[in-house]
């Protein structure tokens, strides 16, 4: 990338951050584009003197947000006029083409398989370090790892032209953002990019039985045993710790050894051993945030997709009061209505489209309504204590996106475990 040729961020936020301050570091000149940049959008660049963009310059590369259409039809007239449209993800591989990265996508899973390879690599002496679509963004992390394991979401994988990876994961293909994708099959084209550049030698890891197109190296995994390619069992299932789902842990056992193969480094079966059991679960999935009696509360916010509320709804201990709502996305609902037969005792709606879920769902339902945002989270927390008859599940796995009420899904979480904190605080209480 030629210094001297400005490079147009379009769209900033947490990622075209993340892009703003590796250019600026880099001494690479850049111009930008928001529609609705934030206070601190406006405060970064002018502290990077980064220079506001325009539609009627040529630029040679635009790096795009995410959360931007690759259809958007400033994209469209950008490209018209000479440009290449990437990502964070071909801007941090073509600028640092000598970082080992491994690739993560998938319907659901992709976040915690993540982490959970670059957990294994640190055990096994790498300094692997996460970002992309998880927190950090990957350009905050690139000089400062000796590998990076990408989170790679479907709106990411639109804009990765000439992407190789040694190694990437697929950890299952469901329905998803069909308010962006518009198509089922457009929405798993655009996550089989992920192995798209790949090339003999490299590695694909996916689950057993999934039959995609690529030319590397298929590695196939299966949720009932955590073996590596040759068969040796590293680890019984039952030694997994509680929040580990099995299939994430055998994916990324298969990535791990595949990308230790490829640097060279020893694969050891006791030390993955003792790195799966060590693994803890990511905040926020499916994790368990408080008890009443014998109620507990899990908070799967980022349960938006179907594929992920479905294992929700099969890991929770029924009677299960599910918390549904939020925006609606185009979730397909019947293996929803079949998981929650005989485990859902009632449906707590909230936000913007929770009753319309709730009957799309076809099950006992209550509706609560708040002044904002936390007091909605406090009142579907106390109706779902209220639906149990003393044990079982408070279960947040939305289906909808956090956006009508809250910044985002741990926002939205961050306000579920507060709810269910202060009923554990009201429960506890000795009266006067």
């Amino acid at each position: 990338m030629n210094p001297t040729e400005p490079v147009l961020i379009y769209g900033l936020g947490r990622s075209g951050r993340g892009v703003a301050r590796f250019l600026a570091a880099q001494g690479v000149r850049a111009d930008w584009l928001d529609a609705r940049p934030s206070p601190d959008d406006e405060a970064l660049t002018t502290a990077l003197g980064l220079t506001p963009g325009d539609l009627t310059r040529s630029y040679a590369t635009v790096v795009a947000a995410p959360g931007v259409p690759i259809d958007h039809p400033d994209l469209d007239t950008l490209r018209a006029s000479g440009a290449e449209v990437i990502g964070e993800v071909v801007l941090a591989a073509r600028m640092r083409p000598t970082l080992p990265m491994i690739g993560v996508t998938g319907t659901a899973g992709k976040g915690s398989t993540t982490v959970l390879i670059a957990h294994l690599l640190r055990v096994c002496g790498l300094n692997a370090l996460e970002g992309g679509n998880i927190d950090p963004p990957l350009l905050d992390v690139v000089d400062h790892a000796e590998v990076a394991v990408v989170e790679l979401s479907s709106f990411q994988l639109e804009r990765v032209p000439g992407l190789r990876l040694p190694v990437a994961v697929i950890t299952n293909l469901g329905v998803d953002h069909l308010d962006r994708h518009r198509t089922v099959d457009a929405y798993h084209a655009a996550k089989l990019n992920i192995t798209a550049g790949q090339e003999a030698g490299d590695v694909l890891v996916l689950p057993a039985g999934l039959d995609v197109p690529t030319r590397a190296t298929v590695c196939p995994f299966e949720a009932v045993h955590l073996r590596l390619v040759d068969g040796s069992e590293v680890l019984p299932l039952s030694e997994l710790p509680e929040g580990i789902h099995p299939a994430n842990a055998a994916a990324a056992l298969l990535a791990t050894e595949a990308l230790l193969r490829h640097l060279g480094h020893p694969v050891e079966v006791e030390v993955l051993a003792g790195g799966l059991r060590s693994a803890q679960p990511v905040s926020g999935r499916f994790e368990t945030v408080a008890r009443v009696g014998n109620v507990q509360f899990v908070e799967d916010s980022i349960a938006t997709r179907t594929i992920a509320v479905q294992a929700a709804l099969e890991r929770a201990r029924p009677p299960i009061a599910w918390l549904v709502g939020g925006r609606d996305k185009g979730a397909d609902l019947a293996p929803l209505r079949r998981a929650a037969q005989g485990r859902v005792s009632r449906v707590i709606a909230f936000g913007e489209d929770g009753p319309a879920l709730a009957a799309g769902l076809g099950l006992p339902s209550t509706t609560v309504v708040g002044a904002d945002g936390d007091d909605t989270m406090q009142r579907a927390a106390r109706a779902g204590l209220d639906a149990l008859p003393g044990h079982g599940t408070v279960l947040l796995a939305p289906i909808g996106t956090s956006f009508d009420q809250f910044r985002d899904y741990k926002a939205r979480g961050d306000a579920f475990r507060r709810a269910a904190l202060a009923l554990v605080h009201a429960t506890t209480e000795t009266p006067a």
